[in-house]
């Protein structure tokens, strides 16, 4: 009989070095498909099962190569990472020094960037190498306190025996995602690792606590960077008739003139002077702004023509929706939920009320409120494509969803209950 998971925490807090005893327990007997006397963490053996599932040798240690000192200061300019380095420092390295730990910052693709702390415990990560340029995600190093949360997209501390790979097992790391609040995207993690005996029952929360910070930080420099441009584009607007507005890089207003005010205009990956098609505005004309765009509405009525969405579920953690028509192409990147509602909805073509997308998320068809505040998130960059009363695609247009060839790598991390009856269903072709 399989016991309730374990408290990690707790019990280390006691006796670490009972702790890590009975998770190796645990560890020997869920590799080997024996029954345990208590259960991993739900993370942890989530983790577990993606690692037997990509084929990680939990008894071996396999390490990528380094990525070249030009590379990493190349990837350390172009984050985001680095304007919230301060922060971390400030937030977690007095603290990992005294307490014989090490931060540890990677982007996320799970390449290590940064790594500060003990000079003992550095030496130690080493051996392990857990050194900077180095891949620590997921499937290439085993569960862990970098590669983890960068898909489980959420906080995780990883103890000795949690550790999927053997010779990590005399570590604990800790980790919290740091995502760009701009668009939703993730850019790294940050993680705090040292040996085993120094696993402290606050380390979670206090990394999680730093990488909020982090991103908030991210938020004033955006709010200050709108301001900039709103300062440009404010004249710029007066001058005009008609409806125009001036946005930034990602799409975030700073003013507008003549139309509704709207937070945020999906605009293509590459967009350039000149015509262009963006909801829900239509033909537009876009000329460039220190820091951003100025998007003119045309006055000519459009003929779009027929119109074709292709929902891309086919990469990992790299979703996104790509509208053609008459007037050209534009993509927009997934967040997991939206990802998760539309694809409700390709499978659902006649449509879904509230109460039922409810149901295929939560498993609760009283939770509307959730999906109706979703839904019109999603209506913001899909506008008169997306209909309500039910929630479903326009007749107007064809819909084509790009699935994984496994079923069980669609959206692996969706906990809605519709999604994982898809992830039993074999497809066989790739598309929906």
């Amino acid at each position: 009989m399989v016991h309730s998971p374990i408290d990690v925490t707790r019990l280390a807090a006691l006796d670490a070095a009972q702790a890590a005893r009975v998770l190796g327990e645990v560890r020997t007997a869920t590799l080997s498909g024996q029954r345990t006397r208590v259960a991993p963490r739900p993370v942890i053996e989530a983790s577990w099962e993606r690692m037997l599932r990509c084929g990680v040798d939990p008894d071996h240690d396999f390490r990528a190569g380094l990525l070249s000192r030009d590379e990493v200061e190349r990837r350390r300019q172009t984050s985001r990472l680095r304007h919230v380095m301060p922060v971390l420092r400030e937030g977690l390295l007095s603290v990992a020094d005294v307490s014989q730990h090490i931060m540890v910052v990677a982007d996320a693709e799970g390449r290590v960037l940064w790594r500060e702390g003990c000079s003992a415990v550095l030496r130690k990560a080493d051996g392990h190498g857990f050194e900077i340029g180095a891949d620590w995600r997921e499937d290439v190093v085993g569960t862990n306190g970098v590669g983890t949360p960068l898909v489980a997209r959420r906080p995780v501390q990883v103890f000795s025996a949690e550790h999927f790979v053997r010779t990590h097992l005399t570590w604990t790391c800790t980790g919290a995602p740091i995502t760009d609040p701009r668009d939703g995207s993730l850019i790294g993690v940050v993680d705090v690792s040292g040996p085993l005996e120094t696993l402290h029952p606050a380390t979670l929360a206090l990394v999680d606590s730093v990488a909020k910070l982090a991103e908030s930080r991210l938020r004033e420099m955006h709010l200050t960077s709108l301001e900039r441009l709103r300062a440009v584009a404010a004249p710029v607007l007066a001058r005009l008739g008609g409806r125009a507005l001036a946005v930034d890089t990602d799409g975030w207003t700073a003013a507008v003139t003549g139309m509704a005010y709207t937070n945020r205009l999906a605009l293509p990956k590459a967009l350039s002077p000149g015509r262009s098609w963006l909801p829900p505005i239509g033909l537009c004309s876009v000329e460039p702004l220190p820091g951003g765009w100025l998007v003119r509405a045309a006055d000519e009525p459009v003929s779009r023509g027929a119109t074709r969405i292709v929902l891309d579920l086919a990469q990992p953690r790299r979703w996104s929706l790509s509208v053609s028509s008459g007037s050209g192409t534009w993509t927009h990147e997934l967040s997991p939920r939206h990802a998760e509602l539309l694809y409700l909805l390709a499978v659902h073509p006649a449509g879904r009320t509230a109460s039922g997308l409810a149901d295929d998320l939560f498993g609760d068809p009283g939770r509307t409120v959730t999906v109706r505040a979703e839904m019109s998130r999603v209506r913001r960059y899909l506008g008169a494509l997306l209909e309500h009363r039910p929630y479903r695609f326009s007749e107007a247009a064809e819909v084509e969803v790009v699935l994984p060839e496994d079923p069980l790598d669609l959206l692996p991390h969706s906990t809605a209950p519709a999604v994982r009856r898809g992830q039993g269903t074999p497809w066989g072709a790739g598309r929906l």
